[in-house]
């Protein structure tokens, strides 16, 4: 019966070789090397040999790999070379371990309904390798756990939670990982954990009831091993593998993979709106994106939910194409004369979305979630509580050691050939565990990020003065209590807590550190309490690995963080930027701390600007840049001295002319400072920013710059509507209110591939579900953060994961987004009132 039901699901339609050099038929892409491993962060779960399955992306990572269940930090292929003959229907890419001189060739071809994957060699596997070279693929936990599978007929499920069965084995027998690192701590043990198979054998069938999951793969070669990732790492996928043989060349490896192509099938209609809802006035535009065999509907309604429960039609209204973008069609329905308040949903065909409010307050509290709840839970080096909850100790009371010089770092880092400190490698440094916010999902201190954060904080205090207080801290008890009022602000503390970490680091380092970081691997992916990182003690060379001194003041265990404080002068005048414009915010509050950042303004600026005279011009250009401008308008506004006013207006036009979209928000900030020649010479500036709007109106059916990167574009959106909501206030008959609706729209659910908030914000009928930071292996979020949204694969798709958190491009709240949302939702709620 179940083999039955698996043919009644079959397809006929034969996979094909597409312009775009991937494996198409209708509900099945085969991507080949379309995405490449970075080397960077290695193995993101986004690169391989990858399988979007009726329209979700379930499997990646198809490549010739070192271990059962890569972690990131394993080493990762190089594709030198990647060959596509549209005439055989074949993809040919060169793969290699530059570490072991191991090149392979995977050769992929299109069979029918499915591909053959195969595996040759020139050379045989270098000896050192045998046992631990094969061919992996995997398949996404989130969706398949629950459902069946089965090896060679025998029949099995797959777990919600990883429970499986592991060894151990001699670290002599370990594989390195990328540079050396070291993702575990074996605890003196001297073994690692290796996971052994679920099951083996030579055919393989995932979710045979779930045509839209179903896959087949058989192997030709070598027995089929099914590893559990998650076993070693709470992000790892399903693992699929077979070992490559030892001393053979030629065709080593080949499987037969089948993914099922349902009948018909046709992807249903994400129909992109506000999950918080619109103004009674504003615009209200669905964005409707459809499969490209799904023919545009005429019309669609809008139907109002009554008192009494009934759903009565309150608008139809006809479906106005705007045509394909990338790999779908675009079609929009505007409903924006409808105004009067009440509970809606959209009705397109079969398909309704679920409720939203149209209503006078919709945005009022579109912000209180970030500042009252994701924010104060990344302060560092506090105890931060909420009612019954811990959601973090004091972490870092051993506090940080200096980074021996030759350093290269997990987190992209690195410390030069001297440390530019009075300090000696791994000596500590006092007084920096103070203050600060952790970056993101990790517990870092990220200067660059955290000098954006205090700008963000002060532009959202100066311009706005919000007097929201919910939140109690105490610098002296080093205690947080979220929803207590202390009778401060809470954007004031904000800001004195992130002055207080850029401030110790320049007066005690003399410059500003790259990172207070993690020093070892292990401990820079954990997952749980900050405050258990590190063991709180002091690393002690003279004691025995994990041995606690006498005393109990010192250990050595080797957990404790550092600072990396190669001198960027560039970074520094960033520095001089913000502690010019957080003097102004703390004035009159926290004086000491408001003379102190002006102090260390003045000298980062004279330093910084004589340093970079010393270095090549193309490296002088890019480090004065915005920032030496941004640096001169902020100490203009603090002091008023005219040198910085000459400086700032010396750099301002030429950086306009070269980028207008990039420079304008800066520009805008100096209006009120400025005589009204400079609003007027500004003017043709704003014109042409508005051209740059336009644009992006012809560019995507959603008209917010959308970037295409390996971090989705959220960011750039915020930015966007941040621009709007300032040029708007200064120059209203050039620049419409109405594009900044564009920027809420976006955030709040009108973006490709699903219609969920990407804000976890109060108000939203269905934000995101999870989202990646520091509690994500609960598969949940931290309320106010924002993701970095719709992250783009090449060559045309469009994700964003709603059941899987662990993918930081396109589900990682960061302080610094976090807190650019948090003054765009304030200028937004400005210009609504």
């Amino acid at each position: 019966m179940l083999l039955s039901a698996v043919c009644n699901y079959a397809s006929s339609q034969d996979l094909h070789l597409n312009d775009l050099e991937y494996f198409e038929t209708q509900g099945v892409n085969v991507l080949v090397y379309s995405n490449l491993f970075t080397g960077g962060f290695n193995d993101e779960k986004t690169a391989g040999i990858e399988l979007i399955h009726h329209g979700v992306r379930t499997a990646q990572g198809g490549a010739v790999r070192l271990s059962n269940t890569p972690e990131q930090w394993d080493l990762v292929p190089a594709i030198p070379s990647r060959t596509v003959e549209q005439e055989s229907n074949t993809i040919e890419s060169v793969l290699r371990y530059e570490d072991y001189d191991f090149d392979s060739r995977v050769v992929v071809t299109a069979k029918g309904t499915g591909v053959e994957i195969a595996v040759y060699l020139d050379q045989p596997i270098p000896s050192e390798l045998e046992g631990s070279a094969g061919f992996n693929l995997e398949f996404l936990p989130s969706q398949y756990w629950g459902k069946t599978y089965l090896m060679d007929g025998r029949i099995n499920r797959f777990s919600r939670y990883v429970v499986g069965n592991t060894v151990t084995r001699p670290n002599s027998q370990k594989l390195k990982q990328y540079k050396g690192y070291v993702t575990s701590d074996d605890r003196g043990t001297g073994r690692f954990i290796e996971p052994l198979p679920l099951e083996t054998g030579r055919s393989f069938l995932l979710a045979p009831e779930d045509p839209e999951r179903m896959v087949k793969i058989t192997s030709h070669d070598a027995d089929l091993m099914l590893f559990d990732g998650r076993v070693l790492a709470q992000n790892g996928w399903y693992v699929v593998r077979s070992l490559l043989p030892a001393g053979k060349t030629g065709k080593v490896l080949s499987w037969t993979v089948e993914p099922n192509a349902m009948n018909g099938w046709v992807r249903e209609p994400n129909i992109g709106f506000s999950q918080v809802g619109y103004l009674p006035s504003q615009p209200k535009v669905a964005v409707i994106e459809l499969d490209k065999k799904d023919k545009p509907l005429a019309k669609a309604s809008l139907y109002k939910i009554d008192a009494d429960g009934k759903a009565v039609e309150a608008f139809s209204g006809n479906i106005a194409p705007w045509g394909d973008y990338y790999k779908y069609n675009y079609v929009k329905f505007d409903f924006s004369s409808v105004n009067t308040p009440g509970i809606y949903y959209i009705q397109y065909g079969d398909f309704k979305t679920n409720n939203f409010l149209v209503e006078d307050n919709v945005y009022d509290k579109i912000t209180d979630a970030t500042s009252d709840i994701w924010i104060p839970i990344h302060m560092n080096h506090m105890f931060v509580n909420e009612a019954y909850r811990v959601w973090h100790g004091e972490p870092f009371e051993d506090g940080y050691l200096q980074a021996p010089p030759n350093t290269d770092h997990f987190d992209l880092h690195r410390q030069g050939p001297t440390t530019d400190t009075k300090y000696k490698a791994l000596e500590l440094i006092p007084g920096l565990n103070i203050g600060g916010f952790f970056d993101a999902g990790d517990f870092d201190i990220e200067t660059g990020s955290n000098i954006g954060v205090v700008q963000n904080f002060v532009q959202t205090w100066e311009y706005f003065k919000p007097l929201r207080d919910q939140t109690f801290v105490d610098q002296e008890q080093r205690y947080v209590d979220l929803h207590r009022p202390d009778g401060t602000p809470d954007v004031l503390q904000f800001i004195e807590h992130g002055t207080m970490n850029l401030v110790a680091q320049a007066e005690i380092i003399g410059h500003m550190a790259q990172t207070l970081s993690n020093s070892v691997l292990d401990n820079y992916h954990h997952l749980g309490d900050a405050a258990s990182l590190t063991d709180g003690l002091p690393y002690n060379p003279n004691l025995g690995p994990y041995e606690v001194a006498s005393d109990g003041r010192s250990s050595g265990v080797k957990d404790d963080m550092w600072a990396f404080t190669s001198r960027n002068p560039g970074l520094d005048l960033r520095a001089a930027t913000m502690f010019a414009a957080a003097s102004r915010a703390l004035k009159g509050y926290n004086d000491d701390l408001s003379e102190r950042a002006l102090q260390q303004s003045k000298r980062l600026l004279n330093e910084a600007t004589e340093l970079l005279a010393d270095q090549p011009e193309d490296r002088t250009d890019r480090g004065r840049g915005s920032a030496n401008l941004g640096t001169n308008l902020q100490l203009y506004i603090s002091t008023g001295e005219q040198e910085y006013l000459d400086n700032f207006q010396e750099l301002l036009w030429p950086a306009l002319d070269r980028n207008v979209s990039s420079t304008i928000l800066t520009a805008l900030h100096a209006i009120p400072h400025m005589e009204a020649s400079y609003k007027e010479k500004l003017r043709p500036y704003v014109v042409k920013y508005k051209e740059y709007i336009d644009g992006l109106e012809n560019d995507n059916p959603y008209g917010v710059p959308i970037g295409l990167g390996n971090w989705a574009g959220a960011g750039g959106v915020v930015n966007f509507g941040t621009t709007i909501c300032f040029a708007n206030k200064h120059f209203p008959e050039i620049i419409d209110a109405c594009h900044a609706f564009k920027t809420t729209n976006w955030l709040f659910g009108c973006h490709p591939y699903h219609n969920y908030s990407l804000v976890a914000a109060v108000g939203a009928a269905r934000p995101k579900a999870v989202f990646y930071g520091n509690n994500r292996a609960d598969f949940s979020f931290i309320p106010g953060n924002v993701a970095p949204g719709i992250l783009f694969r090449q060559p045309d798709h469009f994700e964003n994961y709603d059941d899987w958190p662990f993918l930081w491009g396109q589900n990682e709240g960061t302080i610094g987004g976090n807190t650019s949302y948090l003054i765009f939702g304030s200028a937004f709620k400005n210009l609504v009132k």
